[in-house]
């Protein structure tokens, strides 16, 4: 994790459904692109942390959402700083070549919510939050780049988390310094 001065950070999730598995030639442009596209996530600025599986990568071999769906889980210091990657990096890249390898989710895909400096969110936590958002439209609590809330508007949200964390499932793709570690 970085060190950031935010007392919030912005958790994020994205699911998406493979058309085939990623072993299938016709994934193979996707494959590639993981690599760059993660190191390039891990040096943008504002990146705080993303979901990897241990000793791997990436996360793609994590099935947590079904064994077609692939996620994607991160925190970022600010929303600014994940729009930034997601629309103005080599990540648009695989954004607009994404109907060719995932299939089109007539559900909400993607969740944004805030946790304070410092919290992991877990996959738990972070599959809950997508079901939150479709099931009930976005608020403070689960919401969308469409339909963003600031951090000033979900406190009593950040309070759920504020308690010890679990131990992480995943490991973290940068150290966790002491400093970043304090609870908020």
């Amino acid at each position: 994790m970085t060190a950031s001065t935010h007392a919030v950070h912005l958790a994020q999730l994205n699911v998406a459904t493979l058309r085939h598995p990623l072993d299938d030639p016709r994934m193979a442009p996707f494959v590639e692109m993981l690599d760059p596209v993660n190191a390039a996530a891990d040096a943008a600025p504002g990146f705080v942390w993303r979901l990897v599986e241990e000793g791997a990568a990436d996360a793609t071999s994590l099935r947590p959402a079904g064994e077609d769906v692939i996620v994607n889980l991160s925190v970022w210091e600010t929303q600014e700083a994940l729009w930034d990657f997601a629309y103005r990096s080599g990540h648009l890249e695989g954004m607009r070549r994404r109907r060719e390898w995932f299939e089109r989710h007539v559900e909400a895909h993607l969740v944004l919510w805030w946790v304070p400096a410092g919290h992991l969110p877990t996959v738990d936590e972070a599959l809950e939050r997508l079901a939150d958002l479709r099931a009930h439209g976005p608020s403070p609590r689960a919401f969308t780049f469409a339909s963003s809330h600031t951090a000033a508007e979900a406190p009593q949200h950040l309070q759920a988390v504020l308690p010890a964390q679990p131990e992480q499932a995943a490991r973290s793709t940068r150290p966790t310094p002491a400093a970043d570690s304090a609870a908020v």
